[in-house]
């Protein structure tokens, strides 16, 4: 018996031994496969990035035609339901699993490091942020549905072709069904105690009304909106008159069918909820809304400033400018206070165009003056410049009663639609000469334009971030390009340069405002009160931008954070590099990461003064070795 084990123990020791010497065999085979290079290791994240940004782009229809696509989807609309908004949670989860468990960041470049370390961080606040996702008005008079549908079919859905005209007309026929979509969502607000306050209502209700009136609508001689749109861009094209009616038939009965049910059933909505609506103003009144506010803080400005910090910001910064305009009202030779010359800059008709359609087409015609003689003088600041063109244009009729007074619409990555400034001349009280200059650098050259444009045309880098978008960066951005031009020469007219001063002070009150209402419980007439006390805007406008506070919480603090954030890196660049320092590679840094946020922002400076010093050690032990 004792023969018989020893003999099974002696069979299972070699067995063991043979599979120890297979295992020692397979372990050295893994060990003599050639370990993937960090190329193939970046390659093969950068592959999953752009993997991930084309299904989400195969996901809306809407985006594609942003793009400058056109699929299958033509003639969608995107899906706006609550269950989408599950399903993207869904998926963002699974993504940041996919980041944190399967890449290893050890073998990464650096841009891929920096792409791997922006997309985690989007990942996490979509995921951290989705208990907020009913917090925003869907339908508001700044970028509500009510208006933003209409401007999509008119300034982005071209037609080339048949197909086309019948894929606008589709989305007319549609929009009922995504017009649904919103109300359910807007229902579900209210529901949870997420109501605008009463004076939005008027605003967006006219805006509704201005869709639905004209033919077919209604027996007047004028035109719809769209149909109006629909038939200029048909009219353009090779159609026999049989082929034209026939489509003007159709889009007629998707007017009809399509798009008054959808206005229709949102006037009904919004008629009821005006009886509902409080004069209350601030988020604070929704419940948790401090947290989101502070939260929205945190997201709008990529730092951890609280509302107290940007208040007190915003206070110092208005007694600054303050203090450089009155140095102009001493140079322009004013007796009087600085509100004394606020009210001369607001009432003296030299600083005016005139309210007609010529003074409205003298605005259009200086602004275009102003972008293009900015554009002789890029050589001086930039070394990369974008290859997109760039046309100003006055905001359309039917929107530019509640719309902003000047903002950017970006042009297609391959450039067949180019990039928009857009300036709102419905009052042209609120659009003064002497801040055109500010307006067209900011919105156009070397502002947005510049900055959007470059990093949809940078190459080697995902898609997420060329068309990605941190609030402090790109608007950070736009308002320090206020200031650059004057650095080369430009506001040479002391009253332009006051222009200047005005638009930065309108910002840095924009702290002051924002957490005013959101963190203290300031009214909208308190807002409006510190603007007009403290700056030279007309009233219109100071009423749009109070409202604009309101509506888009933490919002308008991204300009002067971000533009102090670029000039405070920039001066420690200068103060680091001194002769060393060029300002067209400290740009360069700036714009070709894409949008970037603060934080990281001031890592890639730092990088970039790091990388000039070792260069200039490296020269100078060069020179000493010789």
């Amino acid at each position: 018996m004792n023969n018989i084990k020893t003999i099974i123990f002696l069979y299972l020791f070699v067995i063991g031994l043979v599979g120890c010497k297979e295992d020692q065999k397979k372990i050295e085979a893994i060990n003599a496969t050639p370990t993937q290079s960090l190329e193939e290791h970046s390659k093969k994240l950068n592959d999953w990035f752009e993997a991930q940004f084309q299904e989400e782009v195969s996901e809306s229809p809407m985006r594609q035609t942003y793009l400058g696509m056109k699929t299958e989807d033509y003639g969608k609309w995107d899906d706006m339901s609550s269950k989408k908004d599950a399903e993207n949670l869904s998926r963002a989860k699974k993504r940041l699993s996919y980041l944190k468990d399967s890449v290893d960041t050890s073998q990464l470049d650096k841009a891929t490091l920096l792409s791997y370390t922006l997309m985690k961080q989007r990942l996490e606040n979509e995921i951290e942020d989705f208990k907020y996702r009913f917090y925003n008005y869907p339908v508001n008079q700044m970028h509500g549905i009510q208006a933003e549908i209409p401007a999509f079919l008119i300034n982005m859905h071209r037609i080339s072709n048949k197909s086309d005209a019948e894929a606008y007309i589709s989305r007319l026929d549609g929009m009922d069904e995504l017009f649904a979509q919103v109300i359910s969502n807007i229902k579900i607000r209210e529901k949870n105690g997420v109501l605008p306050p009463k004076f939005v209502f008027t605003k967006v209700l006219n805006d509704c009304k201005n869709i639905i009136k004209g033919k077919p609508f209604d027996t007047s001689k004028n035109e719809s909106t769209l149909l109006a749109d629909f038939k200029s861009k048909i009219a353009k094209l090779d159609f026999s008159e049989e082929e034209q009616k026939e489509l003007v038939a159709n889009a007629e009965k998707a007017l009809l069918e399509g798009v008054k049910p959808a206005f229709d059933s949102l006037i009904t909505l919004l008629n009821g909820q005006q009886q509902r609506a409080t004069t209350e103003d601030g988020c604070w009144k929704f419940p948790k809304g401090t947290a989101f506010y502070n939260n929205a803080l945190k997201r709008t400005t990529t730092t951890d400033m609280t509302a107290e910090e940007i208040h007190q910001l915003g206070l110092k910064e208005v007694e600054r400018i303050h203090n450089e305009m009155k140095a102009i009202m001493k140079q322009v030779a004013f007796d009087g206070t600085l509100q004394d010359f606020f009210t001369f800059m607001k009432e003296d008709k030299q600083f005016y165009f005139s309210n007609t359609k010529e003074g409205k087409e003298e605005y259009l015609g200086e602004a275009v003056k102003l972008i293009d003689s900015m554009k002789s003088r890029l050589d001086e600041l930039f070394i990369t410049k974008p290859k997109a063109d760039i046309i100003v244009k006055a905001v359309e009729p039917f929107r530019e009663k509640s719309a902003g007074k000047a903002f950017y619409q970006r042009g297609t990555p391959d450039g067949s639609r180019p990039g928009t400034y857009y300036a709102n001349l419905y009052d042209m009280e609120a659009m003064p000469r002497y801040q055109m200059e500010a307006l067209a650098y900011h919105e156009g050259i070397p502002g947005h334009h510049m900055q959007i444009s470059i990093a949809q045309e940078l190459q080697g880098i995902p898609k997420f971030r060329k068309f990605g978008g941190y609030t402090a960066y790109t608007e950070g951005w736009g308002l320090y390009n206020e200031l650059l031009p004057k650095e080369i020469g430009f506001y040479s007219d002391p009253y332009s340069d006051f222009g200047r001063l005005a638009m930065e002070l309108w910002r840095a009150c924009r702290l002051v405002v924002d957490t005013g209402i959101h963190a203290k419980k300031w009214t909208r007439e308190e807002g409006i009160k510190y603007y007009t006390t403290n700056t030279p805007n007309a009233e219109s406008d100071v009423i749009k931008m109070v409202e604009r506070h309101i509506v888009m919480p933490s919002q308008a603090t991204a300009y002067k954070i971000g533009m102090n954030k670029i000039l405070e890196l920039r001066e420690n660049a200068k103060k680091e590099l001194q002769d060393q320092f060029d300002i067209r590679e400290f740009h360069d840094v700036v714009l070709t990461n894409g949008a970037v946020p603060l934080n990281v922002l001031e890592e890639l400076v730092k990088d970039w003064i790091a990388s000039k010093n070792a260069k200039e050690i490296s020269a100078v032990d060069t020179s000493t070795s010789k």
